[in-house]
């Protein structure tokens, strides 16, 4: 009898677990994994290639909605939910293979669910007609809320012979497409069969859900308590109360983002001023502050500092975007609790940065439940440290970090850069390496650091994955830099040494991926595009960023976020001497939209600093920073499927997708074949 007791137990402790909407002590990372209009960025080959890489540092990672919206769309206008998922980022193959990929490698895909609305097929009511499990699904203009569109669908329904639900939205309308009414048995029937498609065919780990606030949180209870996801995050983009309620009301079976994190980091950063870090954002506290509900909603709150819809969109749009101080804003972000969520931009632009990060967060124990105080606070810098059960773990400062040295018989420093520093508690006893593991494609240096209270402590590491020890590897004092060497996989140990003891041992494995040289024809100019290219020096090290102007008459074809350094430009790959390439195209605006339809001059530069002379601007011209190359020429020739070649074949965006030659498994489009630009048809 005691054994079946225990056994229920067990069993009660385990489907309490699962109505979790986030785990408890979760101290996982995520990453949002595109931004608007990333069709090249985010596609699932793409991303499945970055696997081993990825898994050195995320837990999670959130894709776009990923089933067939009937063209080129990054899926908020979601169309089919079961037999059609070929979409804008790739085929259906294509999003299997990569998510059992990271399945392998220990990562979670996040689905994005777009249930608050549907597209229809051709006519106001009609939507796709599936199956899946032998059963067909089809939504009837009996599901579409009765005030859809302030009324414009019940008046075209009316006057073409459809009804509409008796029921009035759950919760906000939105006129882009047919809101979903969840009363309605038959859309929670296929919604309950969507989301165990998505977990138990596709694979998928969990769901993000899509503007969460137009039906009520009661629906994701139910179709939460019926799938049983294992992460389950909702886009309650609003006040901390109402996100908080949000959560309440769906039974704590859900996260939620965490808007008031990136509210408060997005007010220190633009107006240089980090107390703004301890005080409210127009009345409300971040979900994982002390302030807020004495810290109880931080399992539920999934932290970010930016996002697909508060960034700066290629249209210029954008709602409260990070404007400044990228890696800052991360270093906090990455060290509090709650669950980060990194967006991909950040991830691309400060790889080596945030990949060292996640392993200070990982290496102090940090989880979503983790608490804080504040060490200390200023205009010019703000300081929390971090606990883990009641011990001091990691003390992060933001803003200007050298105005403040904590007590070297407390804290070490282990990573530091403009605006941010992370130290160590010295009770840690542990060894250290400033940089992360994943894949790496040049020789470079890491700094060991022995993390102890005993001052001169040393640390002892090796390279082929054998325990590091008092006789086995190579001592040096804490502090030292080591290279590792290119062309060859490494396994690093790092061990803390003292006297002849070594404990606090750290593991990181570097992967050698030659990096693929870039075919000259993949610079490429499209018919009517305004566009140039820019070999960068190999010492900048940051995204490239472009200012085109025109003087006379004065006009601006670059002028976002503000100002210089302009916009960022596209990375294409890199030339055969290493030097990475990057295109700079306009998007059609300007600033003062003056007659000149294109810019006379032109700069590059590393994210302001250092940059080229002001140059003369050429439409495809080639430059480097000595100034004007050549230029790309445009050129299309056609290619039927019959056609075989020898040369490899690439994607406009450097993407090698045919090594052989071989065309008759392509869809048709424009490529790179023997550098030249081909239409395959």
């Amino acid at each position: 009898m005691q054994r079946l007791y225990t056994t229920l137990i067990a069993l009660l402790v385990t489907i309490n677990m699962m109505a979790q909407g986030w785990p408890a002590n979760y101290g996982g990372v995520m990453l949002q994994a595109f931004y608007w209009d990333s069709f090249g960025d985010s596609q699932w080959s793409g991303l499945e290639a970055q696997a081993d890489d990825l898994a050195g540092s995320f837990d999670l990672v959130w894709i776009p909605q990923s089933g067939n919206c009937g063209g080129s769309s990054m899926g908020y206008d979601d169309l089919w939910w079961f037999n059609n998922y070929n979409s804008s980022f790739g085929t259906e193959a294509e999003l299997r293979s990569m998510i059992k990929t990271f399945k392998a490698k220990g990562i979670g895909t996040i689905a994005d669910v777009v249930i608050n609305h549907r597209r229809n097929v051709s006519s106001w009511v009609d939507f796709p007609k599936e199956t899946y499990k032998g059963v067909t699904y089809e939504m009837k203009s009996t599901d579409i809320c009765a005030n859809d569109d302030g009324g414009k669908t019940k008046t075209w329904a009316s006057q073409n012979g459809y009804s509409l639900s008796a029921n009035n939205d759950t919760g906000e309308g939105w006129d882009g497409m047919r809101d979903l009414d969840h009363k309605s048995e038959n859309v929670q029937t296929i919604v309950k069969a969507y989301l165990d498609f998505l977990l138990n065919d596709l694979g998928y780990t969990g769901f993000r859900y899509d503007m969460v606030k137009g039906y009520s949180a009661s629906y994701t209870k139910i179709y939460n308590e019926n799938s049983k996801p294992q992460f389950s995050v909702g886009e309650c983009w609003d006040s901390s109360n109402t996100i908080k309620n949000w959560i309440d009301g769906t039974d704590k079976t859900s996260a939620a983002f965490d808007f008031q994190f990136k509210y408060v980091l997005r007010n220190a950063t633009d107006k240089q001023d980090w107390s703004y870090l301890n005080k409210q954002n127009d009345g409300n506290w971040p979900l994982i502050s002390s302030n807020f509900q004495s810290g109880n909603y931080r399992q539920y709150a999934v932290t970010f500092v930016e996002n697909h819809d508060t960034e700066v969109r290629p249209d210029g749009s954008s709602n409260g975007p990070l404007r400044k101080d990228t890696l800052a804003a991360n270093a906090f972000l990455l060290a509090m609790p709650g669950t980060p969520c990194v967006f991909l931009k950040h991830w691309q632009a400060y790889k080596s940065e945030i990949k060292a990060m996640i392993e200070a967060r990982k290496l102090a124990g940090i989880t979503n439940i983790s608490s804080y105080s504040n060490f200390r606070s200023a205009n010019a810098y703000f300081a929390n440290v971090i606990k883990v059960d009641n011990a001091n773990r990691l003390l992060v400062v933001v803003g200007d970090e050298k105005q403040l040295e904590p007590n070297a018989g407390q804290w070490t420093k282990i990573l530091s850069g403009y605006h941010y520093a992370y130290y160590l508690s010295n009770d840690m006893e542990t060894a250290w390496a400033n940089k992360g593991s994943g894949e790496f494609k040049k020789a470079f240096d890491v700094v060991l650091t022995a993390v102890s209270n005993t001052a001169d402590a040393k640390v002892v590491y090796t390279l082929d994955g054998s325990e590091p020890s008092a006789t086995n590897g190579i001592q040096v004092a804490s502090g030292s830099s080591i290279k590792i060497e290119g062309e060859k996989d490494v396994t690093m140990k790092v061990g803390l040494l003292i006297g002849s003891t070594v404990t606090g041992i750290i593991t990181r494995t570097f992967t050698y991926k030659e990096e693929e040289k870039l075919p000259e024809a993949v610079c490429t100019v499209n018919e009517g595009e305004i566009c140039a290219f820019f070999e960068a020096p190999a010492d900048w090290t940051k995204t490239v960023y472009c200012w085109a102007w025109n003087n006379s008459p004065g006009e601006n074809f670059t002028y976002a976020n503000g100002g210089w350094p302009g916009v960022a430009c596209e990375l294409l790959g890199v030339a055969e001497n290493g030097n990475k390439v990057w295109k700079w195209t306009w998007d059609g605006t300007k600033q003062s939209n003056t007659s000149v339809t294109k810019p006379g001059m032109i700069i590059f530069s590393n994210h302001g600093s250092p940059q080229t002379a002001d140059l003369s601007f050429q439409n495809g011209g080639y430059y480097n920073e000595k100034g004007f190359v050549k230029t790309i020429p445009t050129s299309i020739q056609a290619i039927n499927f019959a056609n075989d070649l020898t040369d490899k074949v690439y994607t406009l965006d450097g993407r090698l997708v045919s090594p052989d030659g071989r065309l008759d498994n392509l869809p048709k489009g424009i490529y790179i074949i023997g550098k030249r630009k081909v239409v395959v048809r």
